[in-house]
């Protein structure tokens, strides 16, 4: 699967099945309307665009939320659940269609760190 930013200065490839995106509802997955795909390192390539990254850090500083820095899109980041992996925004997927459910709704309960202790569908 490939995909990439707005302006496309930022692209992205990735080796990933899309049974195991989910919907997080903690206040920055919510405003972002990010989609997750949590992979491993050697499931991810940056094609190009490293140098029009930048990232945005709080609370705990884990998450690195990289993004364009030129168009804001957040195509993919480091998430504070799994900082050893790359969390995937399907929606910057070519494959991405939004009359799909590709996210399994309600699978990430409103305390975020619970749904990790729960069993997150990529672990």
């Amino acid at each position: 699967m490939e995909g990439g930013c707005h302006c496309g200065r930022v692209r992205f490839r990735v080796t990933a099945n899309l049974d195991r995106v989910t919907e997080c509802n903690c206040s920055i997955c919510k405003k972002k309307g990010f989609l997750h795909l949590i992979v491993s390192p050697a499931q991810f390539q940056l094609v190009n665009g490293k140098e029009e990254l930048t990232a945005y850090e709080f609370n705990t500083r884990t998450a690195k939320h990289t993004f364009c820095k030129h168009c804001g899109i957040h195509p993919f980041y480091v998430p504070r659940s799994d900082p050893d992996k790359i969390d995937v925004n399907v929606r910057c997927s070519r494959r991405y269609r939004p009359c799909c459910d590709h996210a399994k709704n309600g699978s990430m309960e409103k305390n975020w760190e619970a749904a990790m202790q729960s069993g997150a569908p990529w672990r």
